[in-house]
């Protein structure tokens, strides 16, 4: 019996050792490759950046390191990522030029693109060469392209070009066929985000104000393309209105739109042309994941702070399994984070980079008060990104300087609440009965059992009345405006950066790079750099997060699942999760 326990525990004891053993060689593993994929990326002479356009487009890439881990990747590129990485190419004299290989690629917005543009354009003023190639251009990536010295296409592709187009949806019907109607108070006649699920076809403001960001979106890519491809617009809508989608490819080229058909495995002796090496040599590449780990210039001079703001506008973030929404603006995150900035004397100005169509009105309110605090203490300059509307307006408003893209989409000024009413579903459909007892008149308020009555129903909409007065007098403060003046142009209408200028919601046209060197300006700094905030969560937090469903993996194939009905979905699940008074514009702009 003695040997028994002794030959036990040995085992016992040799078991604890190899999973010690285990774990520490497993970490070591873990900390290897967690090295390996930040160490420093050497550029070869005579290289080219391959920038892949596939996927969907966001504020900043949310990759995390599960995901590089287990091999996965988000779909995800991050605007962010794109502009360093074309920067570098550009200050880099190893790197010769840029490759672009189109795919079926989704911005989430066409001001992105427009920075993108615009860098590329930045790009070729160094003397180097942008050679694109796709089987199949979209709108999207055609824009991008245009600026490249050659586009290549496959003979047999094609080139999406006919025009832009908004196709909101309507809920409304579909909710009744439930028992579940929506239960509105707004102010703003262009306020048109409820009538997703209140209404059964566009408002007559909401189609006006629909209709000018459509075209001036589409004057826009009109523009850039023209410009770049010596083609005129009266000829490029022509185009559009003929569904040159659908002509013979060979079509192309005398249209101008492409300057050569060649196959996928024709590329590779395009670019060697350009890079001027033999058929038989092999051709220095990075990717974009590359490029992120190429040595950048040396930091000089002070510090300004580039602080990102994207997402929904939330009062706190959400916790549990199933909490899947994609990233957010959390208030008490963002409000601790500026507070940061504020003290933080090596940070001389900062520039907030909002992108954001609103949310919980309150939150909004919370980080307008961060921000006021911190413009008191140094320079605050906004620069905007494919939106800065109704909540992300309120947050932005306060700022010394407001840039925006002139497909910015701004302003909406308005807000309202929505309380979905059950009772149908729960009386009639599933046969659930109600019964009460009350001390007060109005104890009842908001049960399920019924519908708001007419009284309180009244009282929710003084309470949304004030909210829009404190949302005008907001705006009215921080433009130097009266709020006679703030009305003229509110009511929930949504503009476009270029028109928003003319009316004095912002005060420059202007990508992220301008905000920077204004922020600088005001701080009368004349050496300086961009530090970029908040910045990622260590590795094992990130693990940590992406085992609760914090994680971007799940989000991010949910919304390439859902596509454009991803943002009603998930207002309808977290639905009683949100603030009652929300500052948004509308859930899925729709645009194609």
């Amino acid at each position: 019996m003695g040997d028994f326990f002794k030959y036990v525990g040995a085992t016992v004891v040799g078991l604890i050792l190899f999973f010690v053993i285990a774990g520490i060689f497993g970490a070591m593993s873990l900390v290897g490759m967690i090295a390996s994929s930040e160490a420093t990326k050497s550029v070869k002479d005579n290289s080219a950046f391959v920038l892949n356009l596939s996927g969907a487009m966001s504020e900043r890439s949310e990759s995390s390191i599960r995901d590089q881990l287990m091999g996965q990747a988000t779909g995800v590129i991050g605007l962010e990522d794109v502009l360093k990485a074309i920067e570098k190419a550009k200050d880099n004299d190893r790197i010769k030029g840029i490759y672009i290989e189109a795919g079926l690629f989704t911005p989430d917005s066409y001001a992105g693109l427009q920075e993108i543009r615009n860098a590329l354009l930045d790009f070729k003023k160094s003397g180097k060469w942008i050679v694109s190639y796709a089987d199949t251009y979209t709108q999207a990536t055609y824009y991008l392209a245009s600026v490249s010295d050659k586009i290549f296409l496959n003979p047999q592709g094609q080139v999406n070009w006919q025009g832009l187009a908004s196709q909101p949806y309507f809920l409304k019907d579909l909710m009744a066929k439930f028992g579940v109607k929506m239960q509105l108070a707004k102010v703003g006649a262009y306020k048109s985000a409820p009538e997703m699920f209140t209404a059964d076809k566009m408002s007559d403001p909401n189609r006006e104000q629909v209709t000018a960001y459509v075209q001036g979106l589409w004057e826009n890519i009109l523009k850039g393309v023209s410009e770049s491809r010596k083609i005129s617009v009266e000829t490029l809508n022509q185009y559009a209105d003929n569904m040159i989608t659908f002509t013979d490819p060979k079509n192309y080229v005398a249209y101008k739109f492409v300057d050569k058909l060649i196959y996928s495995d024709e590329v590779k002796g395009e670019v060697k042309k350009m890079l001027k090496i033999g058929d038989d040599e092999t051709i220095n590449q990075l990717s974009l994941a590359d490029m992120g780990n190429v040595k950048k210039k040396k930091n000089e001079g002070e510090q300004i702070a580039v602080y990102y703001a994207y997402g929904d506008i939330v009062d706190s973030r959400g916790g549990g399994l199933m909490n899947i929404g994609g990233h957010s603006i959390v208030s008490d995150e963002v409000c601790k984070d500026l507070e940061g900035l504020m003290k933080d004397d090596d940070v001389k100005a900062v520039v907030i980079r909002v992108n954001s169509g609103g949310g919980s009105a309150y939150a909004s309110e919370q980080i307008w008060r961060s921000v006021k605090l911190l413009k008191a203490k140094k320079p605050v300059v906004i620069s905007m990104g494919g939106m800065a509307a109704s909540g992300g307006y309120y947050i932005s408003c306060i700022a010394d300087y407001i840039f925006a893209e002139p497909t910015t989409l701004t302003g909406s000024i308005g807000i309202f609440g929505m309380f979905p009413d059950v009772s149908n579903l729960l009386t009639q459909k599933l046969g659930v009965k109600f019964d009460e007892v009350k001390t007060n008149k109005n104890a009842g308020f908001g049960t399920m059992s019924r519908p708001f009555n007419e009284e309180e129903m009244s009282y929710l909409n003084a309470y949304i009345d004030r909210g829009y007065n404190l949302f005008r007098s907001r705006v009215a403060e921080g433009r130097k405006m009266s709020v006679e003046e703030v009305e003229k142009i509110a009511q929930g209408h949504v503009w476009l950066g270029q028109d928003a200028l003319k009316i004095k919601l912002v005060d420059q046209l202007g990508d992220l790079d301008e905000a920077i060197a204004k922020a600088a300006q005001l701080a009368k700094l004349k050496e300086y750099h961009p530090a970029y905030y908040p910045g990622k969560a260590d590795w094992m937090t990130q693990l940590m997060e992406s085992t609760t469903g914090k994680g971007s993996y799940l989000d991010e194939q949910l919304r390439l699942t859902l596509g454009e009905f991803y943002e009603p979905m998930m207002l309808l699940k977290n639905i009683n999760q949100h603030n009652a008074i929300q500052a948004r514009i509308p859930f899925e702009m729709n645009i194609k």
